[in-house]
């Protein structure tokens, strides 16, 4: 079975190689460049993972995660936030927001892979 991942990134470089590395993987992308984009992708096609951005336009990555979270249909869908923020405080902020696992930027492509296949329970 392949799995499907929504990567919700407005920064075209960024979006270019995290879909490049995921399908490389064997994942099925779906892309969303901001957080309004994101809500409507989940209801419209219910990916098995979300990484999500969270500094977005139009609605930020906390308030797009609190948002797909609180819909009782999609509050399973392990989210991980995807964030060039790594300050002291930032990883509380994005776990406070409903987000099960966080990564920084620039993305390690080895720790990524990890982490989604962790979450998603793929042990091949």
């Amino acid at each position: 079975m392949v799995r499907k991942i929504l990567l919700v990134e407005d920064n075209p470089q960024n979006r270019y190689l995290v879909t490049f590395l995921l399908e490389k993987n064997g994942y099925d992308v779906v892309v969303a460049e901001d957080g309004e984009e994101a809500i409507s992708a989940v209801a419209e096609h219910v990916p098995d993972l979300i990484l999500m951005d969270v500094q977005l336009p139009k609605l930020d990555g906390y308030e797009a995660t609190r948002r797909i979270k609180s819909d009782q249909r999609f509050a399973s869908i392990p989210l991980v936030a995807l964030t060039a923020h790594s300050m002291k405080g930032d990883r509380g902020k994005a776990m406070a927001a409903g987000c099960d696992d966080y990564v920084t930027k620039p993305v390690d492509a080895d720790q990524l892979i990890g982490r989604i296949k962790d979450l998603l329970g793929d042990t091949a």
